[in-house]
């Protein structure tokens, strides 16, 4: 029988102890930082998940040389007020982009846009730049529409009428909340879970390969007060950093619905990994080992259940959002339930190695 004042008193030493743990403290305050300030990290978070969204930003003209051919082209850069647009010879060009007096040297072909031949246009800018990216992101929209001037030009030689597909319901893409809402969110609030999960791993294995278990052992406290005491440790900062992050974020103006439901659907998914990452310890009280055998074990539960359409990730999502179906109550079950197989599954495999 479990005595629930050792289990709690020894929990609380191990959230005391953390202090301790350099890896978990920087892990927490790297989160602890994006959380913070997520709404000045995610103007380029998002860019680096959808490049595109640099196009957007305006407010800053752009010296453009423009080598060879006089197309509609140049008209069409005179026209975008991101443009300076100048007429220059291809070395000039080339030796002002070469000194950053340019951001970019466009030059097209000598096709003329009724011609037989294919209209061919080089673009030279500076590499591994964060002006070019976004030179790059408002130059494309610009040759797109020459493009469809091209297309329309030369329509006359097609023998065959295209295919004209429309969607059925077109959907206004935001590359910055898909971000949010769609990775940044999940992966912060789930974060906790694999930080803890790992914890609970080292702080059941330091007692063996520290040899100090049965120091502990000596004391009224059983094995099974013992492991029940870390483990819940590792689940009660769990809320807590959870409920920090969410606060921080909707402070940051990222609004998110549904805060209690979010937080025990977070809680009792991260119980499930603590709970296997505890049994794997105790059966193998070896760090490498444990830690092995947890990551292949979690990576192949992951893919599991990610398959599922009704995911705790997805639901995550649908809840911050405000649009999760009813039956995400039934997911929170579905975990309590796993948790309590969990539960005795852990004491089982104490049990076995106490009187092994």
């Amino acid at each position: 029988m479990v005595n629930h004042r050792l289990v709690t008193t020894i929990a609380a030493k191990e959230v005391r102890g953390l202090a301790s743990e350099k890896t978990i403290i920087l892990a927490m305050l790297l989160q602890l930082f994006i959380a913070m300030f997520s709404s000045f990290l995610m103007v380029g978070l998002s860019a680096m998940y959808d490049p595109s969204v640099y196009g957007r930003i305006s407010g800053v003209q752009y010296g453009i040389g423009f080598a060879g051919n006089d197309t509609i082209l140049f008209d069409l850069f005179s026209r975008d007020p991101s443009f300076i647009p100048y007429r220059m010879d291809p070395g000039v060009a080339l030796g002002a982009l070469k000194e950053r007096q340019l951001a970019a040297v466009i030059w097209p072909s000598e096709t003329l846009p009724d011609d037989e031949d294919p209209v061919t246009v080089t673009l030279y800018t500076i590499s591994n730049d964060i002006q070019s990216t976004v030179i790059e992101v408002k130059i494309k929209d610009i040759l797109l529409g020459y493009e469809k001037i091209l297309r329309e030009t030369r329509k006359g030689r097609l023998d065959f009428s295209p295919v004209t597909v429309t969607p059925s319901r077109p959907v206004a893409q935001n590359s910055f909340y898909e971000f949010i809402y769609g990775l940044l969110i999940p992966m912060l609030l789930f974060m906790p879970a694999v930080i803890s999960a790992g914890l609970v791993i080292d702080l059941i294995t330091e007692e063996y390969q520290e040899q100090t278990i049965d120091t502990l052992r000596s004391t009224p406290a059983t094995l099974e007060d013992i492991v029940c005491g870390k483990i819940l440790a590792c689940i009660l900062i769990i809320p807590v950093q959870v409920a920090l992050w969410l606060v921080l974020l909707t402070i940051n103006g990222i609004r998110i619905a549904s805060l209690v439901e979010i937080l025990l659907h977070v809680v009792f998914t991260s119980t499930v990994l603590i709970l296997i990452a505890a049994t794997i310890a105790v059966y193998y009280r070896d760090r490498t080992k444990a830690q092995f055998i947890f990551s292949t074990a979690v990576i192949i539960v992951l893919l599991l259940i990610l398959a599922l359409p009704s995911n705790p990730v997805n639901l995550i999502v649908l809840l911050a959002v405000g649009g999760a179906p009813l039956y995400h109550w039934a997911v929170i079950a579905a975990s309590l339930a796993g948790c309590a197989i969990l539960v005795i599954l852990v004491r089982n495999v104490i049990r076995r190695v106490e009187y092994s």
